[in-house]
């Protein structure tokens, strides 16, 4: 059982539409276009704590966890592989 799954194997699918969330809708159909798989995985945004509420908590649980990307709004973050800076 994979561990992005609640602990009985079930998930909760979750529909997405073009009139009520046009930006993650094209998320999606750019995610497809790319992979042939119309679905992204959503799961609870955390690190053995409370689950990030703004901006400032997402960046910190970014920076300090094996998280590879992060998108906020219109921002794009990635980190490389590579000494530290």
């Amino acid at each position: 059982m994979s561990d992005l799954s609640h602990v009985d194997g079930t998930g909760r699918l979750q529909t997405v539409r073009r009139d009520q969330n046009p930006r993650y809708h094209a998320l999606i159909e750019a995610f497809e276009a790319r992979t042939g798989v119309p679905v992204l995985l959503n799961t609870s945004f955390n690190e053995n704590e409370p689950i990030c509420c703004t901006p400032e908590q997402a960046i910190d649980t970014f920076v300090r966890t094996r998280m590879d990307v992060l998108v906020l709004g219109d921002f794009y973050a990635e980190k490389r592989e590579g000494p530290d800076p």
